[in-house]
């Protein structure tokens, strides 16, 4: 037997009605959360390309120096005459090729390096350099006892072209001479540096070396510049410091260029401790008096005089 189903009561719209008005509904909740989805991943894409720029990976803007020279010029004990030597050499080599001075006062730094070696004030300085020119790419720090002799010459043309440093790097060579375990990476690239530095015939150099604005490169300064470095009783301050960093941790040691020692850091004849070639000729780029100011039988000044002169005489000819 069959029943009649019963009429509906009232003017209520069937089941199926519902379910579409609801469906509908549904929609148009689903079209606006993927509008503002897409919306807020245009936000954050515009902010990451924003943080980017300013950490110095991408391009500097227009009318920025791609190069800052760090120079660190300890001011209370060396006459006004030999600092202004100094920083109008640096000038005149900024001023050729487009690049930017950061002179730094050591005393600014005497209240953050406490009472370790004032040698250390190198490190804040660079970090200060690099805080104050964000759209800067390279930071060239040059100890202040050194000259650049061959003006025309650009640190890309020496160094930070691609192709260049790729053909500079020292790979599979001892981090530390003469004979460290731990040595340089084989497989690294020019793509993959974001410090480049030198050795002599005993340790890395501090005196002279480049790092590229980015997160590693204030990763790298603060953790040289850490506490419980500073305060271990390191023979030779930061220089020990620096090595006992690039030999244990693997992150930095990857991201590192060692070059021949010549191609930034010409040692003076009167220099000690200079690498097999590591002595300045005729035509480098930099001539530095490795340890003027700490051996009591040399004098900064005097050593300093004579290529001063043929660096203004070489000017003038020019």
């Amino acid at each position: 037997m069959q029943f009649a189903v019963p009429p509906r009561k009232g003017p209520s719209p069937p089941p199926y009605a519902r379910a579409s008005l609801l469906t509908f509904h549904r929609r148009k909740q689903l079209k606006a959360t993927a509008i503002l989805t897409l919306a807020l991943l245009a936000v954050f894409f515009l902010l990451s390309q924003l943080f980017r720029n300013r950490a110095g990976n991408s391009a500097a803007p227009i009318g920025t120096s791609g190069v800052v020279i760090v120079t660190l010029l300890d001011r209370a004990s060396y006459s006004d005459s030999y600092l202004q030597k100094i920083i109008k050499n640096r000038e005149d080599y900024a001023e050729r090729h487009g690049y930017t001075n950061f002179f730094a006062n050591l005393s600014d730094y005497d209240s953050y390096i406490g009472n370790s070696p004032r040698s250390w004030g190198i490190v804040p300085a660079v970090r200060h350099a690099m805080a104050s020119h964000p759209s800067a790419t390279y930071f060239f720090h040059l100890d202040a006892h050194a000259l650049f002799m061959n003006p025309n010459e650009s640190l890309e043309a020496r160094l930070l072209n691609k192709h260049r440093l790729e053909s500079l790097m020292r790979r599979d060579v001892p981090v530390v001479p003469p004979d460290s375990i731990i040595k340089t990476f084989s497989h690294l690239r020019s793509e993959d540096i974001d410090l480049i530095a030198t050795n002599d015939a005993e340790d890395l150099a501090t005196g002279s070396f480049v790092i590229r604005q980015g997160d590693f490169a204030r990763f790298f300064l603060d953790t040289w510049f850490d506490p419980l470095y500073r305060s271990y009783n390191f023979a030779k301050a930061e220089t020990h410091s620096l090595e006992h960093i690039v030999q244990w941790h693997p992150t930095v040691l990857a991201r590192l260029a060692l070059v021949p020692q010549r191609v930034i850091n010409s040692y003076s004849k009167d220099s000690t401790h200079a690498a097999v070639d590591g002595t300045y000729k005729d035509g480098d780029l930099i001539i530095r008096f490795f340890e003027c100011d700490t051996d009591p039988k040399r004098s900064c000044e005097k050593e300093m005089g004579p290529y001063y002169s043929l660096w203004a005489k070489k000017l003038k000819i020019e």
